[in-house]
């Protein structure tokens, strides 16, 4: 059995005593990553808690509530604090937009590694027009019209990305495109593209990462303790044109991996 004793911490050379919460947050958190508690076991009652780290109940509770802060339990009526579920790794390869597949995927099932029937979209569209950061990633005029296109992306019940997807309204008005009805689209938007008459050939993509906003913690169903990676995406046609514009895209970072591949020639040089 644990003895309240505190930690000592070394902060500039000074022995800081480390508040009782953080200790008993640091021990749980051991005993879920070496699986003592599993994916789905119960914690122990406060009562209980109480009694092993001999503490009050307003300190296990701080405890507890970093915990869930980080998504690590989840605390249900009737149901108790149980260790929540982690999702698995998954990682995003650095070719998942080079093909076109004749299957039904999309580079997002790709990425998953799950089936068509495994993948369910939300969506929501509405047309808008660019305000001056759009107008820049599009590099196009303040007040062009734009599709924006909302979407929850779901590896069977669970989220796991949610972006919005810009296109020209100029590009897709009156097109099967524009008509949410139609997504999922089997090869994403690159397959949209070419079913306008338009090749994209280059992709870019720029990366941050932070913590959740409330909505996205909320869309994602993570704690506002899981940091989110967010990158902005860019579909050019071989004119040189800005035809797709997804910003943000956002995953919870904790499982995401981003895989690169730098080419370089035989002197060295890229």
């Amino acid at each position: 059995m644990c003895t309240q004793i505190d930690a000592i911490i070394q902060n500039g050379g000074v022995a800081v005593a480390q508040p009782e919460y953080l200790r008993i947050a640091d021990d749980l958190r051991r005993r879920i990553s070496s699986g003592e508690f599993r994916s789905g076991d119960q914690i122990p009652t406060l009562p209980a808690l109480c009694e092993h780290y001999r503490v009050s109940e307003t300190t296990i509770r701080n405890a507890l509530g970093l915990l869930r802060n980080e998504g690590l339990i989840e605390t249900r009526a009737r149901a108790g604090t149980r260790v929540r579920p982690r999702p698995p790794i998954h990682r995003m390869a650095a070719d998942r937009y080079r093909t076109t597949p004749s299957a039904k995927s999309t580079p997002y099932t790709r990425d998953q590694g799950i089936g068509w029937s495994e993948y369910r979209l939300d969506k929501r569209f509405e047309k808008i027009q660019a305000n001056a950061e759009l107008a820049a990633l599009f590099e196009c005029e303040i007040g062009e019209r734009l599709l924006a296109r909302h979407f929850v992306f779901y590896d069977n019940d669970q989220p796991t990305q949610m972006s919005t997807s810009y296109l020209r309204w100029a590009d897709v008005a009156g097109t099967p495109v524009a008509d949410p009805i139609n997504e999922p689209w089997p090869g994403g938007t690159r397959a949209q593209m070419a079913t306008l008459g338009i090749t994209v050939t280059r992709i870019t993509e720029s990366f941050t990462t932070g913590m959740p906003n409330e909505a996205e913690a909320a869309t994602l169903r993570i704690g506002a303790g899981v940091p989110v990676m967010r990158y902005t995406r860019r579909h050019i046609a071989d004119t040189g044109r800005v035809v797709e514009v997804g910003h943000p895209i956002v995953r919870r970072g904790d499982t995401t991996i981003v895989d690169f591949v730098i080419d370089l020639a035989e002197d060295g040089s890229v």
